[in-house]
């Protein structure tokens, strides 16, 4: 982070000295904690010269404690002033400014960087005024104005050359990528990216910075759904993390990538828990922003696995850390038989994600939401703006959404055979993914349109291999309507149900509305509810919710 050299007190006491030595042998072999505790014994034996209040700070950026390390940069600061080092105190004020804006505290953050333009007024061209172009990049990056952040982050990654800085060229070079994948120039800035983290894995640059950069190519990565490349830098931080055990800051980032990756390949117990632990590491020492996407991640195992309750409650904690969980809390009320909650959901979802990557998401939910609803027109307005998407970004992940909702509409408009078409496409590229759920999803939909084809053969085919994954990952609802569809015989113990009324209450615990089980069962949506409240009756229950626990507790799906 910075390129200083410590200088030792004139006449140190042996003891201060002994731990000054080895804080600083600690802090090169990037053991952080113990940098941290000799270097704060040598500092509170006698105060330590700002190169060493650096070193200090810096340890305890990355054990988790930001106020302390805050403070440090500040100490710093203010001796490299008193020294008349204006650059060196420039470099600090710049950090803390940059820790402080990354960390959500824009007051404080606008204050430092203030100072340190200020400071910088009148001093010959320095590598500080590139540093001082990123904050600058980063407001207007996230301001939607990524054209303009672009030409600050050349203009940086002009003065690290000048200047031989490759901390500088290397934040300059992650932010110059990130603006272009907004701008929609994918390649341009994806070969940024990671050429900027050749910089990262070669060891050329600070611990923070290279933290820093590792969870922003992340970030890129995600927003564009570039699994393969998400799946490499994953990897690549996952062992820049264990190399440093004391490490604290993005080692939840890291776990939450992991997390998403292991629920797209099934590995789903291995998903939650290293969701849970991302929340504990992103919760401590003090709550981070991020701790929301570790909450949002377990809600969707948990709602995958049919577990309700726990859904419900992930997705709130995500709510309250800054993250919106519109996708899956809307998936979560189709599932309950909440279907007109579910579609508000989703629309206010997709009214405040504009990004495509994200947004390709949420339009896969929309579809499925859409059509649960009988709204086959918004599912196909939502559908061809996926295929859009799915064509600019051209990666196996977007095409896959794409081609599935492309097949769930044609089926619902009754183009069984274009659905096929379309299905079988979208379940090789989930197959090359690896991604068994999601492949599993598409076999269900072939099966109804090998059904509308009066295909059963095939249909069962289709139906029981989807059945099978879908057990093996313990993926309940989904399994509760593959046996609808396979007219599985319920084991004994229905109670004083008719067989009719058994038949509505399956339906009702695949997810299914009122509306969708009258066209199922051919009869009218009056009958559907005359059965339900004899349901509700018979079992002593209050609600469609209830209903479903019924049907799971008694193995009645």
């Amino acid at each position: 982070m910075f390129s200083m050299h410590s200088r030792i007190s004139e006449h140190p006491s042996k003891s201060r000295s002994d731990a000054l030595e080895q804080g600083r042998a600690s802090f090169r072999s990037q053991a952080w904690a113990s940098a941290f505790s000799q270097l704060a014994a040598a500092d509170a034996e006698e105060p330590l010269g700002p190169d060493d209040l650096v070193l200090l700070a810096q340890s305890a950026l990355l054990t988790g404690r930001e106020a302390e390390g805050g403070d440090l940069l500040s100490r710093a600061h203010q001796a490299f002033l008193g020294a008349g080092e204006v650059q060196r105190a420039v470099r600090c004020a710049f950090w803390l400014g940059f820790t402080l804006l990354v960390g959500g505290e824009s007051a404080k953050a606008g204050g430092w960087l203030s100072r340190a333009g200020r400071l910088l007024e009148g001093q010959p061209d320095c590598v500080d005024k590139g540093y001082l172009l990123l904050p600058e990049g980063y407001r207007l990056f996230h301001a939607g104005k990524p054209e303009r952040a672009h030409a600050l982050f050349v203009q940086a990654a002009d003065m690290g050359e000048k200047f031989h800085e490759r901390e500088l060229i290397t934040l300059a070079l992650q932010g110059q990528g990130r603006s272009l994948i907004r701008q929609g120039q994918i390649e341009r800035g994806v070969n940024l990216l990671d050429e900027a983290m050749v910089a990262v894995t070669a060891g050329e640059v600070s611990p923070l910075t290279a933290g820093g950069v590792y969870c922003s190519v992340l970030e890129a990565c995600g927003e564009i759904c570039d699994l393969q490349r998400a799946q490499e830098w994953t990897s690549a931080l996952d062992r820049w993390c264990a190399s440093q055990p004391d490490l604290v800051p993005y080692r939840g980032h890291c776990l939450v990538r992991r997390a998403e990756l292991l629920q797209l390949h099934g590995a789903w117990p291995d998903a939650l828990e290293g969701a849970q632990r991302a929340s504990e590491w992103l919760l401590h020492p003090a709550p981070k922003p991020g701790a929301g996407s570790a909450f949002y991640q377990m809600g969707e195992v948990y709602r995958l696995r049919g577990k309700f309750a726990e859904a419900e409650e992930a997705y709130r904690q995500a709510s309250q850390w800054y993250r919106n969980p519109g996708s899956g809390l809307a998936l979560l009320r189709l599932v309950q038989g909440k279907v007109a909650e579910a579609e508000t959901a989703i629309r206010r979802a997709l009214e405040e994600e504009q990004r495509p990557g994200p947004r390709a998401r949420i339009l896969d939910a929309y579809v499925e939401i859409m059509l649960a609803a009988g709204d086959v027109a918004a599912a196909r307005g939502a559908s061809n703006q996926l295929a859009e998407i799915a064509g600019r970004r051209n990666t196996p992940f977007l095409r896959a959404l794409a081609l599935r909702a492309t097949g769930s509409v044609l089926l619902a408009e009754g183009d069984a055979r274009g659905a096929l078409a379309a299905l079988r496409q979208s379940w090789q590229l989930w197959c090359d993914l690896q991604a068994p759920y999601e492949a599993a999803r598409v076999r269900y939909l072939m099966a109804l349109a090998f059904n509308r084809l009066g295909e059963e053969h095939n249909a069962a085919v289709e139906l029981e291999a989807a059945g099978e994954t879908f057990l093996r990952l313990g993926a309940s609802v989904d399994l509760a309507r593959v046996d609808v569809l396979l007219c599985r015989e319920a084991p004994k113990g229905a109670g004083p149900l008719t067989d009719r009324e058994l038949e509505v209450l399956r339906l009702v615990a695949s997810g299914m509305t009122n509306r969708s089980i009258a066209g199922k069962l051919h009869i009218s949506e009056k009958t559907v509810a005359r059965h339900l409240s004899n349901i509700f009756m018979k079992l002593d229950l209050s609600s469609r919710t209830a209903a479903a626990a019924y049907a799971y507790d008694h193995n009645l799906v």
